[in-house]
């Protein structure tokens, strides 16, 4: 379809449109430069070019809501708006000094006729276009959306001296009683907009809202995306694509929408869910040097993974290979854990996994009020190897320290159910992880991404190279590369769980498993760091003294892992 955005435009004594047609696939974005006057010639910026996928989208089977543009929320439905309209811009200040710009959603397209405004978009200028903004219609005309009765002027740029098109005037809506505002309205001019620019929905309809990412700010005026403060797959809070405003360190009062009767419709159905992971499933890369791969858990049973129980430590039991003996239920009580076969052999050959015969296992679960669909790529690793400590000009192999028995990592691939694309990944590192926005993926076959898995410890990172934990050149090495090793997760994988479709995913029984995945070694931390402060020259052992006991603990001892449906971002958010 046709997207339409500004180039760059020049200096004239009037409004000036320009319209650039750009084809690509998925729907219609159209962004139009409206300022007066219209600002002088400028280098282009990140942000005057639409982000696209590599490739088209799949044709979706057939499904309920999912990628139709429109959600139902009962009392209200809504989209997307796919018009946009510069209204202002800055070109300095935020993240990379390239400042941030104004956008108005429009409803002008044929699809979005009658559907309302409920706030307009900012992004930062030092990533592609990849505004978002959540229309809705009062499915019912039972009065759940309404126009303000005044607005605010909060905040304007006329006594800022910095590179900006225009003069920007931030307006906070004024709500009948009883009604929430859920986003500002930007204007460059010192006139009120018109009350009908965007509107208020009844406070019933939506839950409290947080700030989240910073976009721009300057002498004490800041703003920033907005995100419902309560998260997981029973959080009925939804993500708008609106800004909220800081003035002299006062945020201002936005809600965010809530899917008041779960309903669930716009999640992908079994059938979609299928060519989701297939389109998106990542590339996971592994270090030429890495020792400990993965494999499966049924893989781990079928070779001699064993269970041991506390009190009776002498007379482990093997694993049956579907893992239906394993205790269900409980709690992280420390009765029972898993641990590698008994003989030197076979212990190491377990130790080492099997990339042949390796499989991601996938979770699926709703939202964002199911307006979101997150697919989770989980991978087990049999062994979790010891950590590397770069210090100056060392390089100091852990002998122990960082091993476990039992490594569970995991990708999230965020996607939009108004259109079925990829919006974000999250990368698990270590007890934490980050989010990486789809403009910043490097992606290897279509649409889908690479990421790296770091030597011996498994912590995913999205590009290749040393990620170092720690500061100044020293601290705990995480080493990626893109090499013959790698596991396509969008062919060899398993549905594991999507407790949104019922029964459809019959769930294998070792996920109720909720003990450690390993046993937790007698590691005497200081036998090991004397051992290591013999290896080091004398003039560095007292700095070095210094960072190893500001190591994170979890590194630095020898634990298996829990079972991954108890951990908080199976029903919850990521970290």
């Amino acid at each position: 379809m046709a997207l339409l955005f500004p180039m760059n435009i020049s200096k004239f004594a009037s409004f000036v449109i320009t319209l650039l047609v750009i084809v690509v696939a998925g729907d219609c974005i159209r962004v139009i430069c409206r300022m007066s006057p219209c600002p002088k010639a400028n280098p282009p910026l990140p942000v005057e070019t639409v982000f696209k996928l590599p490739a088209p989208l799949p044709i979706w089977p057939p499904g309920t809501g999912f990628a139709t543009r429109f959600l139902s929320m009962e009392d209200l439905i809504v989209s997307e708006a796919t018009d946009f309209e510069v209204v202002w811009r800055t070109r300095s200040g935020g993240p990379d000094n390239l400042g941030a710009t104004f956008f108005e959603p429009s409803t002008t397209d044929n699809a979005a006729q009658g559907y309302k405004v409920l706030g307009y978009h900012s992004q930062p200028n030092n990533k592609p276009f990849t505004g978002r903004s959540v229309l809705a219609f009062d499915r019912y005309l039972r009065g759940n959306i309404k126009a303000p009765v005044d607005y605010i002027n909060l905040w304007n740029s006329l006594s800022l001296e910095i590179d900006q098109d225009g003069i920007g005037f931030i307006w906070l809506p004024k709500c009948p009683d009883g009604y929430k505002a859920l986003g500002h309205v930007v204007t460059n001019s010192t006139q009120k907009p018109s009350l009908d620019k965007i509107r208020c929905v009844k406070a019933e309809l939506t839950e409290q809202c947080e700030h989240y990412k910073w976009i721009w700010g300057a002498e004490g005026f800041n703003v920033y995306t907005t995100r419902p403060r309560n998260r997981g797959t029973q959080a009925m809070g939804v993500h708008l694509g609106s800004f909220v405003a800081q003035v002299g360190g006062v945020m201002s009062d936005i809600a965010c929408l809530k899917n008041t009767k779960s309903d669930l419709s716009a999640m992908p159905t079994l059938e979609q869910v299928k060519p989701l992971v297939e389109a998106y499933g990542p590339w996971v890369y592994f270090h030429s040097d890495e020792k400990y791969l993965p494999a499966t858990a049924e893989w781990f049973f079928e070779n001699g993974g064993l269970l041991y129980k506390q009190g009776d430590e002498a007379n482990p039991v093997a694993i049956l290979p579907d893992g239906s003996n394993l205790p269900q239920g409980g709690s992280d009580d420390g009765a029972y854990w898993l641990d590698l076969p008994q003989d030197s052999d076979a212990r190491d050959r377990v130790e080492r996994g099997d990339l042949a015969k390796a499989k991601a296992y996938v979770h699926v679960k709703p939202m964002f009020g199911a307006t979101f669909t997150d697919i989770v790529i989980w991978m087990y690793y049999p062994f979790n190897g010891p950590a590397t400590i770069k210090f100056k000009f060392l390089n100091i192999k852990l002998t122990r320290l960082g091993e476990h028995t039992g490594d569970w990592e995991h990708v999230t691939l965020r996607v939009n159910n108004f259109n079925g694309e990829l919006q974000s990944i999250y990368l698990s590192e270590h007890s934490g992880g980050t989010w990486v926005d789809a403009t910043d993926v490097e992606f290897h076959d279509r649409n889908k991404a690479a990421v790296y898995a770091s030597k011996h410890g498994h912590a995913f990172y999205s590009k290749p190279g040393l990620v170092l934990n720690g500061k100044k050149g020293i601290g705990l090495r995480n080493d990626c590369e893109k090499s013959g090793l790698y596991l396509d997760t969008g062919f060899y994988y398993t549905l594991l769980s999507a407790e949104y479709l019922g029964t459809a995913i019959v769930e294998p029984l070792w996920i109720n498993y909720s003990r450690k995945w390993g046993p937790r070694a007698a590691i005497y931390i200081q036998d090991e760091f004397e051992k290591i402060m013999k290896k080091i020259p004398k003039f560095l052992r007292s700095p070095f003294r210094n960072l190893f006991y500001t190591l994170p603990i979890k590194i630095l001892e020898e634990e298996g892992p829990t079972s991954i449906k108890t951990k908080g971002s199976w029903y919850g958010e990521e970290i």
